[in-house]
């Protein structure tokens, strides 16, 4: 074989090649920290996008040489390396946060959970009102009823207090609820809630990957948890882990706004309960029985030896299902990206602090005019710092930086979105509002007056849907287009 027959050299050539075409093709799309400061006036500013380099390319390059295709030993690695960062049992790659809520909740179905625990047609799911549509249409979807309480605008997550008002005695189930933009919700209260009832806890993760919660040492133990998540030192009076590693089942989403992206694609975690890994795995491929992996056969030694349902004797095990599933694998391509992306996680979060930070100090001046976000504990800003409350705390990894203008004071919250879309910076109402006040839930509510309920008035949540929305944090900024941000920001509040 000739040398420039070599695959070997033919492979190593074109990934060389791969990375140079991305060094000049892609570079505007690294993290900030490694390129040019865009100048001031140049170009959009988005509320979010893909942050890359050429080590991402040259994986999906690499990976779409091998031809693997369908999710196979890059997936594994990524699965195990997520778990691994969190501290969870297992992590199952899907192709969008939207499939990983679906098959959380789903999961709680099955007939393979214990009687007591299972959720069953009009059983009830508590979550909250202003969010994402698909931390909630999964309830819909399985035949329960969604019960919603109000938001705390300040934070943007749950009112806890509403919690027991929300709890109905042999129906509710489960709680399910995301950390709003990065923060936290106070996931000390939903704890004990949960354990004082007997609950399960889906933690929607997909805004907030590499956000952590402090609860006291003593109060952590006594909710079962004795140690922080990996790479979190002890400081002996906290215990601190990842959002995504408290309830019994959480979800990542890789949308490129997202803390980190493949693309499409999601995760769902398993924290501690590892038979619902089983579960999970079969509702995202097919509902089948077996657990063999894409290209593996008779892992379980016995492929010809199982008798379920009413099928013969011996009938494939690959062709028996326990559930009526989906197939909502991503592609091994989008594993490797993933891969790379996990590393530079780390600075990702740290990134989005520092904007967010940013923004805060640069807008602290129109602060009687603005009412900006808090971190869910926290009392107060000041001199650019929070001040605590006793007890927990939390630290967002934040998905984005929200403003309420005060009534009054300013103009509304359109007429801000739409100077904002006029100087080139993106923004973005938070997601559905008062998701019971769309289109969707207005009909399902005319068609079945029972198909949802809500807690009080939702003032909180309305608020939200009236008068915020959000602008980027994402790792892609520069200072100057923080600041031509936030320059922008207060031009309007003195209009």
């Amino acid at each position: 074989m000739s040398r420039e027959q070599d695959p070997k050299k033919i492979r190593q050539e074109i990934l060389r090649l791969t990375r140079e075409y991305s060094q000049l093709t892609h570079g505007g799309h690294a993290p900030a920290s490694e390129r040019k400061q865009m100048l001031a006036s140049e170009g959009l500013i988005p509320y979010a996008g893909r942050v890359f380099g050429e080590q991402e390319v040259e994986a999906a390059v690499a990976s779409s040489l091998d031809f693997w295709l369908t999710l196979g030993p890059e997936g594994e690695a990524f699965e195990q390396e997520l778990a691994t960062f969190l501290g969870v049992k297992h992590t199952l790659l899907v192709n969008s946060g939207s499939s990983a809520n679906l098959l959380a909740l789903t999961a709680l179905t099955s007939p393979k959970i214990p009687e007591k625990k299972r959720l069953r047609r009009g059983d009830e799911v508590i979550t909250c009102a202003a969010g994402f549509p698909t931390t909630v249409a999964p309830i819909l979807q399985n035949g329960l009823i969604p019960v919603f309480i109000d938001n705390d605008p300040v934070t943007g997550n749950a009112r806890i207090e509403q919690l027991e008002q929300a709890y109905s005695p042999e129906k509710t189930k489960a709680l399910m609820m995301a950390h709003t933009l990065g923060n936290p919700f106070d996931i000390g209260a939903v704890l004990r809630f949960c354990r004082k009832y007997d609950l399960w806890l889906i933690e929607d993760n997909c805004d907030a990957l590499g956000a952590t919660y402090s609860l006291p040492l003593n109060e952590a133990k006594a909710l079962g948890f004795m140690q922080n998540s990996p790479g979190i030192p002890a400081n002996g009076k906290f215990l601190t882990r990842y959002t995504g590693t408290w309830g019994d089942l959480s979800t990542q989403s890789f949308y490129p706004p997202h803390h980190i992206t493949m693309g499409e694609g999601g995760a769902v975690n398993i924290v501690s309960h590892s038979p619902l890994k089983k579960i999970v795995e079969s509702f995202r491929d097919w509902g089948r029985d077996c657990w063999c992996a894409s290209g593996k056969d008779n892992t379980c030694g016995k492929r010809f030896g199982w008798a379920l349902g009413e099928l013969p004797e011996g009938y494939d095990h690959k062709y028996i299902y326990s559930h009526l599933g989906y197939n909502l694998k991503p592609l091994d391509l989008q594993a490797a990206i993933g891969r790379i992306q996990l590393r530079r996680l780390p600075n990702f979060v740290k990134s989005r602090k520092d904007n967010w930070n940013y923004l805060r100090s640069a807008l602290e001046p129109i602060s009687d005019k603005i009412d900006f976000s808090l971190p869910t504990h926290a009392i107060a800003w000041e001199k650019g710092k929070y001040l605590w409350a006793e007890g927990p705390r939390s630290d967002p990894s934040w998905f984005g930086f929200m403003v309420r203008p005060q009534k009054g004071k300013t103009g509304d919250v359109r007429s801000l979105a739409r100077h904002l879309d006029g100087a080139g910076i993106g923004n973005r109402m938070l997601f559905g509002g008062n998701i019971t006040k769309q289109p969707v839930f207005i009909q399902l509510k005319r068609e079945t007056p029972a198909a949802f309920r809500t807690i009080g008035t939702l003032d909180g949540s309305n608020l939200l849907m009236n008068n915020a929305l959000f602008v980027g944090v994402f790792p892609g900024l520069t200072n100057i287009n923080l600041e031509r941000l936030a320059t922008t920001i207060t031009l309007w509040s003195n209009l």
